[in-house]
């Protein structure tokens, strides 16, 4: 994909506007400029402003939609989680303004598994954001939502956003400070 390849947009689609949060919906043959394709969502610019088209509505922009499965999750193996994939999963959730994922920017407070039996297992996530003021929060949410629920044998997911401590830049891993310049 060529970022600094203007895109017209193939068909209406919604968007969100970053960094409020105000859900927006772009026309057909709007133009857009990639500026961030991350996670499976695309920050766009479009008319100097930056928007977040989620992964659905990749194909208003050219790129293939994968399917979702809408069938009942089955419970697998010995029916446990493997945590280690759980912070994989959450590695492909990014901020929208920044190119780094939400665990090494230091996002991600705590992750817990709680056996539900033969329901399966529920993962709660404890999280926070750069700003309190961003309105992205509920979309990030529901980024890391979806995803952890893709994982064999999880069945439920809560994700709890907080703000206390509040999020500064030694929360980061040294790698996304040094990516960042904030070192």
């Amino acid at each position: 994909m060529d970022e600094n390849k203007p895109i017209v947009l193939n068909r209406d689609c919604d968007a969100v506007l970053i960094p409020v949060g105000t859900p927006l919906s772009l026309t057909e043959g709007t133009t857009v400029l990639i500026t961030q394709a991350l996670g499976g969502s695309y920050t766009v610019n479009v008319n100097g402003n930056l928007a977040r088209i989620d992964a659905k509505n990749a194909d208003a922009l050219g790129f293939h939609v994968a399917k979702e499965s809408s069938t009942k999750k089955e419970i697998t193996g010995d029916g446990t989680v493997n945590e280690q994939l759980v912070w994989e999963q959450l590695s492909t959730c990014f901020d929208p303004e920044i190119p780094i994922n939400i665990v090494e920017l230091g996002l991600v407070y705590e992750c817990s598994i709680t056996p539900l039996g033969a329901d399966g297992n529920q993962v709660d996530i404890t999280m926070t954001l750069t700003s309190p003021g961003c309105g992205m929060g509920d979309y990030l949410a529901d980024d890391v939502r979806t995803k952890i629920l893709a994982l064999p044998n999880v069945t439920e997911v809560n994700v709890n956003l907080t703000f206390e401590p509040p999020w500064n830049y030694d929360m980061m891993s040294e790698a996304a400070k040094l990516e960042t310049g904030m070192f």
